[in-house]
């Protein structure tokens, strides 16, 4: 079970709304702000589906739709592809750097051209950010399992991978890239180095998020394999079960 030190300070349903990934398709979300959060209970917590933005954690409640699963890869028995070894040759010139989160001009820009990027190629909502929107959503927090991954090529900052490490899990927070660099698969890029830093301090997950089987910006997750997807989404005093998937 698990037993918040602090309990939720407010529990809200966030209003339906048109979903982002599946078009046809209303959206809602279970927000809880759990202002203080050990390592301990956030493991228990990413187990259970929920996800972490600033001091709330949430997790869908679509009235509709179940298609969101949570995956997570299974690090002790992973085993790169020949196209994510491939991947690795490819970026051996990029340098990762892993300090606690922080925030810049670079980090911004970076942030800004990515998701213009998406919205002309994806058809994403558009979604520029100020220093304060940056900080509510990856900084806010005194949190002390939560990192940045830095991926830098000639000095030059390319990618910003936000991550949470806990003693023996790690979870994609967020993602993002130069545009330029689309083609060098840094999304597969930075997944496989989380993998390595979790293989590295013993961990045993590495949670990607959702994932939507027909979302073509979530497909890439699925690639990750053995990997796991929880079945349903329980309370907090109910055991998740997740279901094995020896991936492709």
């Amino acid at each position: 079970m698990v037993k918040l030190k602090v309990l939720d300070a407010v529990r809200l349903k966030s209003p339906e709304s048109d979903c982002a990934y599946v078009p046809s398709q209303q959206s809602a979300f279970d927000y809880r702000v759990v202002p203080d959060l050990s390592s301990g209970q956030y493991e228990a917590l990413l187990s259970r589906g929920w996800r972490k933005q600033g001091y709330s954690i949430f997790r869908p409640v679509c009235r509709q739709c179940r298609r969101c699963v949570s995956l997570r890869v299974d690090v002790g028995r992973f085993r790169p592809t020949k196209s994510q070894r491939r991947n690795l040759r490819k970026n051996e010139g990029v340098q990762l750097i892993v300090q606690p989160p922080t925030i810049s001009e670079e980090h911004l820009k970076l942030f800004d051209r990515y998701h213009a990027d998406m919205t002309e190629r994806r058809g994403w909502r558009e979604n520029s950010t100020s220093v304060p929107e940056y900080y509510e959503s990856f900084l806010a927090g005194e949190w002390d399992f939560a990192r940045e991954y830095l991926y830098f090529y000639e000095d030059r900052l390319i990618a910003v991978g936000i991550v949470d490490e806990t003693a023996n899990s790690q979870t994609s927070v967020y993602f993002y890239h130069d545009p330029d660099w689309r083609t060098a698969g840094l999304g597969t890029y930075s997944i496989l180095k989380e993998i390595e830093q979790a293989q590295l301090h013993g961990r045993s997950w590495v949670y990607l998020g959702y994932w939507i089987s027909e979302c073509q910006s979530m497909e890439y997750k699925a690639n990750f394999g053995p990997h796991e997807v929880l079945l349903d989404y329980c309370n907090d005093d109910e055991e998740p079960e997740w279901i094995v998937i020896e991936g492709r």
